[in-house]
């Protein structure tokens, strides 16, 4: 970002002498001030999606993220989804459901819980186990079966791993019988104990358990013997923890997780045997310290592919962090952007607890019994405009100022609904705080391909100034740079 910034003031500065001069400000990230603190800060596209490519025209574009199309109705709140056997299965309300390829839902079982209780699922060869309202049920193909055994306990998570399934309640590991899985022997009981803290979850890796707890996260290995079957992998610990239980998910072989070490603010890791590798950024974490202890344990991380973008999902309750690994790769920086299901502002973003079945990847909707499937063509959310968002990096003069004669943003136009002609919007800012009266040019009809999104006499900076750019998502828009013609001003 330094470097493209000395690029653009350069360009201004070599270009003085001349009435006026064409130069490229940056889209993929932006810039803000913080209204706290003096600092400058990291604003991310919403609903928009940063691809670096190199294609001639810039080295990375926006692309619109996927809207989201309604596929069945179930008997309540979605709070949890698995694919097995190719079958999507899924728990709504309190009802254990089937969900088929056409959208019917079929209820199979009660499995209790609330609302705002999401459950954690896997499977064995023959039963689908449940973690639902901290009890264990299993679904054997004919009924729902709650498992009964006063040795259980509590139940906050399970994994099918090595013929056990193993919960936790939040102190110990337990593992159901081998050959029973419906029985708990108490002298099976496993702990995770180098440091006092309470297990949040647990996740298979690699054919290993990783006991994570609130400010660490132990390795366990199946040694077999009489007793608790799973022994601790000296030297594995990693000095992070988790805040909740659904907070943490497998993402590119690794575990990724939302929480931190002791006395410390949150964060983002990836961590593997040893090593927690941070992959928030400082501004991911200046809006995870928006959120109180209570409601970050309720988080929950999930993963997806996307036209081979590998992408982990953080869902905040009015919005949803989403990192691009691929992205990051290629940058060699982190590549962050935010997802939310609102017209105005930041709300909740109505696809959660994403499976892939029947060639699609299917969604619940954390607010309502809808269940949906994700659709690259459209921006709307179930049929409701959702707003997207985007501001540029910093032009900068070294204080000789300039006047914007115009803007103009390179994009793949004609990619909206029939019959509609939607709106686009710029303002700038030369505070990072705030900024200037919108004004809105047409994105253009559908088909129409050549369509420039060009904005006449954009005002003047003294210092620096920043640009924002608004739509709506019927203006399904990628865009690949932006340009300004200016005249330097020399004081």
């Amino acid at each position: 970002m330094h470097q493209q910034l000395r690029h653009l003031s350069s360009q201004l500065r070599n270009q003085n002498q001349k009435s006026r001069t064409n130069m490229q400000i940056p889209i993929l990230n932006g810039i803000f001030t913080d209204d706290r603190q003096a600092e400058m800060r990291t604003s991310y596209p919403v609903n928009l999606i940063p691809v670096p490519k190199q294609s001639g025209i810039s080295n990375g574009y926006l692309r619109p993220a996927d809207g989201l199309v309604k596929h069945g109705e179930g008997p309540g709140v979605n709070r949890g989804g698995i694919e097995r056997s190719g079958i999507c299965y899924r728990v709504m309300g309190t009802s254990l459901c089937s969900v088929a390829s056409d959208g019917t839902v079929t209820v199979l079982g009660d499995v209790g819980g609330t609302d705002d209780n999401l459950v954690t699922m896997d499977y064995s060869f023959d039963l689908l186990a449940i973690a639902s309202g901290g009890k264990l049920y299993y679904w054997d193909e004919t009924t729902v079966k709650q498992v009964t055994d006063p040795d259980l306990g509590l139940v906050l998570d399970v994994v099918w791993v090595d013929g056990y399934f193993m919960t936790t309640d939040g102190e110990f590991l337990v593992v159901t019988e081998l050959l029973d899985p419906f029985a708990v022997n108490p002298l099976k009981y496993g702990s995770s104990e180098i440091d006092p803290d309470p297990v949040t979850s647990i996740i298979k890796l690699r054919n290993e358990i990783y006991a994570v707890n609130r400010h660490t996260i132990e390795v366990f290995n199946n040694v077999g013997g009489s007793l608790f079957p799973f022994q601790r992998v000296n030297g594995a610990q990693i000095q992070k923890g988790c805040v909740g239980t659904q907070a943490c998910c497998v993402f590119i072989e690794t575990i990724a997780f939302l929480g931190s070490g002791r006395n410390e603010s949150p964060g983002i890791f990836l961590g593997v045997n040893s090593q927690a590798n941070k992959i928030s950024t400082k501004e991911i974490d200046e809006i995870l310290t928006d959120y109180t202890e209570v409601q970050l344990s309720k988080v929950k991380l999930e993963t997806r592919n996307d036209r081979n973008h590998k992408h982990l999902y953080v869902h905040l309750p009015d919005q949803t962090l989403v990192f691009d690994y691929t992205a990051t790769q290629a940058t060699n920086t982190p590549v962050w952007f935010v997802l939310s299901s609102s017209e105005l502002g930041l709300a909740e973003y109505k696809a959660r607890d994403i499976v892939w079945c029947y060639d699609r990847w299917l969604i619940g909707d954390p607010t309502s019994n809808v269940i949906g499937f994700f659709q690259d063509d459209i921006g709307s959310h179930y049929g409701a405009k959702v707003r997207w968002e985007f501001s540029t990096g910093i032009v900068y003069n070294e204080g000789r100022g300039a006047i914007f004669h115009e803007l103009e943003l390179v994009a793949l136009t004609g990619r909206v609904e029939f019959g509609t002609n939607p709106l686009i919007s710029t303002s700038y800012s030369v505070d990072g705080e705030t900024w200037s009266q919108s004004r809105s040019i047409k994105a253009g009809t559908q088909g129409n391909r050549s369509k420039r999104l060009v904005w006449f006499q954009q005002g003047s900076m003294i210092n620096w100034r920043v640009q924002r750019f608004r739509g709506e998502s019927d203006a399904h828009v990628s865009f690949a740079r932006l340009e300004a013609q200016v005249e330097p001003l020399a004081y």
